[in-house]
């Protein structure tokens, strides 16, 4: 009789050892590598803003950087009207301003991850914010049919959390003709065009869809970023070209 109880014990030990590990494991799954996301908020009428717009250019270029650009429209007044200017990106912009606790808003500003702000020229400071690998909620994206499907895996713990979908065109060339950029041709990158809250995310594994047709035609790549509520910090983030170029 002892023998067999040490023998079912020894199973039991060795039963538990193998759920342990597969729950590990399952925890391992809901987490994937991420980008980081950096936002740039710009206006073609701000003189600052051009040399912010480059350096999203050169992020853009980083498989570990999700780099988008939010053009606002409160310059539009002074001069010159930027085509791309949003005013989706200005409340934002306002929103960060109160999570962040800001005194204002400012072009050329950049936000890391939905939780660090600095000012877009400030090529040391962000980074050194870059220089880390990122992990998060397990996104997927996918374009079929002419639809985007989103799915994103369930995460123990997870905060409550808004689901995302950005349209933005990979680049573009602008002539200034007039405001502080006058007689100036930018080149411009990953530049917002839409802005849309797929719904929310609780921690539980959930799917998302949206129609192609109700984007942007000029977009030409879209991103899902799962984000705490009240637009804090960014958990998951994904992109993916609308027609496989």
């Amino acid at each position: 009789m002892k023998s067999a109880s040490v023998a079912a014990q020894a199973s039991f030990i060795a039963t538990a050892s193998l759920a342990g590990a597969m729950l590990c494991c399952a925890a391992e799954v809901s987490a994937q590598a991420r980008p980081a996301v950096v936002e740039l908020f710009t206006s073609e009428g701000c003189s600052s803003c051009p040399p912010a717009e480059a350096y999203i250019g050169e992020l853009a270029q980083r498989p570990s950087v999700l780099a988008l650009a939010f053009h606002v429209d409160y310059w539009d007044d002074l001069g010159w009207r930027d085509r791309f200017g949003l005013p989706e990106a200005v409340l934002r912009q306002q929103a960060y301003a109160k999570s962040l606790r800001l005194v204002s808003v400012y072009t050329p500003q950049v936000v890391v991850d939905g939780s660090r702000d600095f000012v877009g020229t400030d090529r040391t400071s962000i980074n050194r914010q870059l220089k880390d690998n990122r992990e998060g909620v397990a996104v997927t994206l996918a374009v079929q049919d002419g639809e985007l499907r989103v799915d994103v895996s369930g995460a123990a713990g997870g905060a409550p959390s808004d689901v995302v979908l950005i349209a933005y065109q990979r680049s573009a060339v602008s002539a200034i003709g007039r405001g502080e950029n006058s007689g100036r041709t930018l080149a411009e990158f990953n530049i917002v065009r839409a802005i849309q809250n797929l719904g929310s995310w609780a921690g539980g594994a959930q799917q998302y869809h949206a129609p192609v047709k109700g984007l942007p035609g000029e977009a030409t790549d879209v991103a899902v970023l799962v984000q705490v509520a009240g637009q804090g910090r960014i958990t998951g983030a994904v992109a993916h070209a609308l027609h496989g170029t």
